[in-house]
């Protein structure tokens, strides 16, 4: 779940680039607690004021006064250009003669609800029929995810070819009576329909839909939404495509981390503003604008286009974890290491060897999923025990309140004099994929 910074800047650009209703406005207000509040003079969370507004001496003192009241995640502003650039592509081509199979699963769990691994699971099955999606799923429809929200959908009719990806909600909305779980799941759902109906190239581009351009359509979708008159959320979007490329667009601090055997290959940047305030995308109300004007103050711009792009060439055995903040501010990368780690080796798929670590020729014993939703050998799938052994150990963090882990390393270090210790509680989700090399079908004349 995410929330509202008492800090922040207000926004007044239209939330889609083509003519669009001007009732529907975008805001980077946001934290990472709960309780999240967007100081406008009704005290409605829809925009908020920079520090760069204020004095210095009123920026720091309502800096403070945020953190103290919403106990939230304690990040510096991040210029755009201190983050971090990476190579086109991080590793060498796929192996001739093979094809590239993704493995997903999905697990999540509501802040303050019972984590129960069987229940709180999702499995992908690529050979599933995709039923066109003709409006966002109903509140009783929803995974019980809480203001986190996921997608996986196959990637048009590329055989194999896959996306998804995460959205967390601001919870400071809720402070409006509004629930924020409506923008994030309904986003999710419009991305999930636009990727399953990508066509090969797109109208305009002449090229294949990008991560970034399904983050866009499914931002417009929810824009043009008229259920979804107020909300915003964090996004992070992969697309994983037949010849082993995997593209991600991450707007704000929902991440992903990319593992390949027993070490860290690539992870992602937060994005943010100011302290607590990651970049997000948002529809405010006029009238909501007009109580936030009072604050003036220059206009920023989050958009789809403000995501950070990156891309990555994937191998047999890689572990892919996309997840929300709930993970990244209770695991550090090294504790999603062990248990990727701890789990891939106890399985079979990775094994020491006098040369190293190595990935299992044949990963489908571990990762096929069965009639039952397990694997050949009667236990759960690669994928799904990942996924809920990495939100288990998150929401097990989370509660903790004796070992420290990177929400409160990152309080101490930038507010010493603040008391924080344990774990952050909030709504968790993660979407796990194991990668896997398998030889493709040899295509013989009628």
């Amino acid at each position: 779940m995410a929330g509202v910074v008492g800090v922040a800047r207000v926004l007044s650009l239209a939330c889609c680039p083509a003519p669009c209703t001007p009732q529907l406005i975008r805001v980077i207000t946001r934290t990472k607690a709960s309780h999240t509040t967007v100081r406008t003079v009704s005290s409605r969370p829809a925009a908020a004021l920079s520090p760069a507004a204020l004095s210095p001496a009123a920026a720091d003192a309502a800096t403070t006064s945020c953190l103290r009241h919403i106990h939230g995640r304690s990040a510096l502003p991040a210029p755009r250009s201190s983050l971090r650039t990476r190579a086109p592509y991080s590793t060498s081509a796929p192996s001739p003669g093979r094809k590239f199979v993704y493995n997903v699963a999905a697990s999540y769990i509501a802040k303050g609800r019972g984590y129960d691994p069987s229940v709180h699971l999702f499995q992908f099955n690529p050979y599933n029929r995709v039923q066109p999606l003709k409006a966002p799923r109903g509140k009783h429809a929803r995974p019980e995810s809480g203001q986190d929200a996921f997608f996986v959908s196959r990637l048009g009719a590329v055989p194999g070819e896959v996306a998804l990806g995460v959205a967390d909600g601001v919870g400071g909305w809720m402070d409006s009576g509004i629930d924020p779980a409506d923008f994030s799941h309904a986003f999710c759902d419009y991305m999930a329909a636009t990727a399953a109906a990508a066509p090969a190239v797109m109208r305009g581009t002449g090229q294949p839909l990008t991560a970034r351009q399904l983050m866009q359509k499914g931002y417009e979708a929810v824009c043009h939404d008229p259920t979804i008159w107020a909300g915003g959320s964090t996004a992070i979007v992969g697309l994983l495509k037949a010849e082993g490329l995997l593209e991600v667009a991450n707007l704000g601090d929902s991440g992903f981390i990319l593992l390949r055997l027993n070490g860290v290959h690539a992870f992602s940047e937060p994005q943010t503003h100011a302290f607590n305030t990651p970049y997000q995308l948002s529809v405010v109300p006029p009238s909501m604008l007009l109580r936030a004007a009072t604050f003036g103050g220059a206009r920023l711009m989050d958009q789809p286009r403000d995501a950070e792009v990156t891309r990555h060439r994937l191998r047999h055995g890689d572990v892919l974890v996309f997840a929300s903040d709930g993970l990244w501010d209770n695991l550090f990368n090294q504790d999603v290491l062990r248990i990727v780690s701890r789990t891939m080796a106890g399985a079979g798929a990775w094994a020491g060897t006098e040369s190293g670590v190595q990935v299992a020729p044949d990963l489908r014993p571990y990762t096929r999923i069965g009639e039952n939703g397990l694997a050949a050998d009667g236990r759960p799938t690669l994928q799904s025990a990942l996924a809920t052994q990495i939100v288990g150990a998150a929401r097990a963090a989370s509660v903790n309140t004796k070992l420290d882990g990177p929400f409160a390393k990152e309080v101490k270090r930038y507010y010493p004099d603040e008391v924080w210790h344990g774990g952050k509680e909030d709504d968790i989700c993660a979407v796990v994929v194991v990668v896997s090399e398998e030889e493709a079908p040899v295509k013989t004349n009628p």
